[in-house]
């Protein structure tokens, strides 16, 4: 007796009954395997969205800007750099390096404005007094 491999129903089958192919699914179906076994694509946990830094930003800008406007916005900026400070340490915003630039550049320049006005005070001072002696 001979293997006719196109009659499955062949007493003797050395190959076992092969199951007929099923149709298939499309790519991108949701939870129906690929072609060739493979497992569906789940949504995964990808990255944690970004923590603000709104509050380091501002610190840093509003103590740059104080420059210009006579250490003003240099005091904001410092309040800003020490809430920022402050929400970093419990783990609420991230930036702490621009927070901390934004606090020294703040006090910086608070001191600068300070210096200034003191140097221009005694030099009014001085002048006034000058015209007595």
């Amino acid at each position: 007796m001979t293997y006719d491999p196109y009659n499955p129903k062949q007493p003797g089958d050395p190959y076992g009954q092969q199951q007929p192919y099923g149709q298939q699914q499309p790519y991108g179906q949701p939870g129906q395997p690929g072609p060739y076994g493979q497992q569906p694509m789940y949504g995964g946990y990808g990255y944690a969205p970004p923590k603000s830094q709104t509050n380091a930003i501002l610190a840093l800008v509003l103590s740059c800007v104080g420059l210009a406007t006579c250490g003003v916005t240099a005091i904001v900026g410092v309040i800003f750099g020490h809430i920022a400070m402050g929400k970093i340490r419990r783990g609420e915003e991230d930036g702490r390096g621009m927070a901390l630039a934004g606090v020294i550049v703040g006090y910086v320049v608070i001191a600068g404005w300070l210096l200034y006005a003191a140097i221009i005070i005694i030099a009014i001072v001085a002048a006034a007094n000058q015209g007595y002696n």
